[in-house]
């Protein structure tokens, strides 16, 4: 197995429960933040993270007759000449830019059928991944950080060859709400993983170090994966599989990001990560500020 990292698994195959009713016609990770979907940026994150293929585990349910992706990322000569005539050069480098995210990288992509863990999600990728180590990232986890986070872990797997997690620290309030893990410092910001637990109470926590939507798995948990028997929802959860690994005696190392993690997994914390980088964007950010102290909403 290579040490390079060159294949990236993106998750899209959720129901999008938790944004009913919007998400019956707009995938959840397709809600912007600020003036781009969701998805653009892990898209961005993986491609300047070196990957060249992109695999997503899809929902079937939503396969129509022109992908919604695809046609994102599509040309558009028609609407391009139209701007062109109009002299409307800024919203032409827009669409420029969507055409250079695309260029050097090939999307594919697989079904998960039934809902059935994240686990179950990922193991749909096993073949189009083959016996590479690949990228798996989360499509609700965006992450603003000068390195991008995949880049991060990419760099540690590079040092140590086995599975790597991506950990935040958080405040202890939060911690029931997030897989924890237990864990043994191997130097600078990388970890060993001696436990996982879900969602734990505050004084059941191993530590205040919670588990990112970003990982490099090996093809070694592909086969642990495949051999997992369903838990008691009758879904395969990543997290436990790694559990299982673990108590195999097996490494699999933990690598706290660099930057600031934005969730979008909820209404809640997607208006929350959508406001902060809508307050941080150089286009945007000084007006909307005016606007809320003129408000008084701050």
């Amino acid at each position: 197995m290579r040490a390079e990292v060159k294949k990236a698994v993106i998750l899209t195959a959720g129901l999008g429960t938790r944004f009913l009713p919007l998400s019956k016609v707009i995938p959840k990770e397709f809600w912007p933040l600020v003036d781009k979907p969701a998805i653009q940026y892990i898209i961005e994150e993986a491609k300047s993270s070196g990957i060249n293929k992109i695999i997503f585990v899809k929902n079937p349910d939503r396969k129509e007759k022109e992908d919604i992706l695809v046609k994102y990322f599509k040309d558009s000569p028609k609407l391009e000449r139209l701007l062109k005539r109009r002299g409307k050069h800024q919203l032409l480098g827009e669409l420029q830019t969507l055409k250079n995210i695309r260029k050097k990288l090939s999307f594919s992509e697989v079904f998960q059928k039934e809902p059935l863990g994240d686990g179950h999600a990922v193991l749909q990728a096993k073949n189009s991944v083959g016996k590479e180590a690949a990228a798996l990232l989360f499509a609700d986890d965006i992450f603003n950080s000068k390195t991008p986070a995949t880049r991060q872990i990419i760099k540690a797997f590079k040092k140590y060859g086995k599975p790597i997690i991506a950990l935040y620290r958080l405040p202890k309030k939060s911690l029931p709400s997030y897989g924890i893990v237990g864990v043994e410092k191997a130097e600078g910001r990388t970890y060993r993983i001696k436990s996982i637990i879900e969602k734990p109470s505050i004084k059941e926590a191993p530590s205040n170090l919670a588990i990112v939507g970003k990982y490099i798995l090996t093809p070694e948990v592909f086969q642990y994966l495949q051999k997992r028997k369903s838990g008691k929802n009758g879904e395969i959860i990543l997290a436990e599989v790694f559990q299982d690994m673990i108590e195999d005696g097996k490494e699999i190392y933990g690598y706290e990001l660099e930057g600031k993690w934005l969730e979008c997994g909820n209404k809640s914390a997607y208006l929350k990560s959508n406001l902060y980088l809508s307050l941080k964007n150089p286009q945007f950010g000084k007006e909307l500020k005016k606007f809320l102290k003129k408000e008084k909403l701050i």
